[in-house]
């Protein structure tokens, strides 16, 4: 750790005293001594006061992010160490962790770095230059938090080629960490069984933060036909299919995707009940209107339509338009699942965005319950960022 100082401009740092993870580009006044990007440097007030350390990138509008906020806790192997236990510790205690997020950035105060784990194989996308540096030995502490658990790893791979790190100034890389291995890892969740493409397959390989949403739709898919837009890999139409449904259709725009949901409706036997199309869900759902068909669950697990504040208004319309359709296809009692993964549309302007939605429908919506991501991605409060996923459920009933 070197000896350089970011000092915050008189009034600025606010959400960083309020708890948050960030330091702005347009909150620092001044920044003394010798640094790289990337290292590890101590932030003050515009008054000498110590608010923390944290790793520096001037290349990145997120100056710094935060480490540590104690001055007697500097940045060391030793302070790593017990970050990566005390997330391992949490997992333990809140999800089944043969499949889980071992590490979620901000929310577990390792900023920019996620760790994934696949039965015995780990995958980590890293985002932010400082993190880089730390990564093996990060990825070292989990393979021994784990051991002690017997948990032996036997291969890490790395996604890091999500178009954010050149904001950073870094290159997008994939590829493994230490020794190839078979990237295909056959999994299981809520009584699912999934082949899982950790080299190809989007983000880290599979959608984790669904996990317990996905379980709270098998109950009202018994003995119903359920249509899956945006299916991807099958995931929610496979619990649908495994908790009894008559038929299930899932549709998703991606031939690779389809192609892996069909494996994946084989590996648990429900190619019988279970059927994939690969189609753009905004120009299918009408066709299915025309024809009169009708569902007794609608699930709606759209890709984020929105990656920034800037496309915010475009993104409302996306949602908009997929909620009337899917709505108009539910049959009078039966219910809709709908989501958004986007942490830029925030909850009130999506529930705004659904009751819009049903008001163009001609439907009244009744809500069952409403969530967030699995426990495995907690949400830090003061740490926006963290908290990204809305999941409602509603039964949907004609206008009476």
């Amino acid at each position: 750790m070197g000896n350089a100082v970011v000092t915050l401009k008189k009034g600025e740092g606010r959400t960083l005293k309020a708890g948050g993870m960030w330091v702005f580009d347009n909150e620092v006044d001044s920044v003394s001594g010798i640094f790289e990007n990337g290292d590890i440097v101590a932030i003050h007030d515009f008054d000498g006061y110590f608010m923390g350390y944290g790793f520096i990138n001037t290349n990145s509008k997120i100056v710094v992010r935060i480490l540590s906020r104690r001055k007697e806790h500097p940045v060391t192997e030793e302070l790593l160490e017990q970050r990566v236990r005390d997330a391992w510790e949490y997992r333990k205690r809140t999800v089944d962790i043969s499949c889980c997020r071992v590490v979620f950035g901000e929310a577990d105060f390792l900023p920019g770095i996620v760790i994934d784990k696949f039965a015995d194989v780990l995958v980590v996308e890293s985002l932010a230059l400082g993190i880089d540096r730390l990564k093996r030995l990060i990825l070292e502490k989990v393979r021994k938090a784990l051991a002690e658990d017997g948990i032996i790893i036997r291969g890490i791979y790395e996604r890091s080629d999500a178009k954010i790190r050149e904001k950073e100034g870094m290159e997008r890389f994939k590829g493994f960490i230490g020794e190839p291995f078979d990237t295909k890892v056959q999994i299981a969740e809520n009584g699912v069984k999934y082949m899982v493409d950790v080299q190809d397959g989007q983000k880290t390989g599979f959608f984790l933060d669904q996990k317990n949403n996905r379980a709270a739709i098998q109950g009202l898919c018994r003995g119903k036909k359920v249509l899956d837009c945006f299916t991807h890999t099958g995931s929610f139409a496979l619990n649908a299919g495994i908790a009894g449904a008559v038929s299930v259709l899932g549709v998703d725009a991606s031939g690779a995707a389809i192609r892996q949901a069909q494996e994946n409706a084989a590996l648990n036997g429900l190619e019988d009940r279970v059927e994939f199309i690969c189609a753009d869900v905004f120009d299918f759902l009408p066709g299915l209107e025309e024809k009169g068909e009708k569902f007794g669950m609608v699930i709606l697990d759209p890709p984020a339509f929105t990656k920034s504040r800037n496309s915010v208004k475009n993104a409302v319309k996306g949602y908009r338009e997929i909620n009337l359709r899917g709505m108009k296809l539910v049959e009078d009692g039966g219910f809709l699942a709908t989501c958004s993964c986007s942490h830029f549309m925030d909850p009130g302007l999506f529930a705004k965005t659904i009751r819009e939605a049903a008001k163009g429908a001609h439907k009244r919506l009744r809500q069952v319950e409403f969530r967030t991501q699995a426990p495995d991605h907690p949400i830090l409060w003061a740490a926006d960022e963290s908290y990204y996923l809305k999941f409602y459920i509603f039964q949907v009933v004609n206008e009476k």
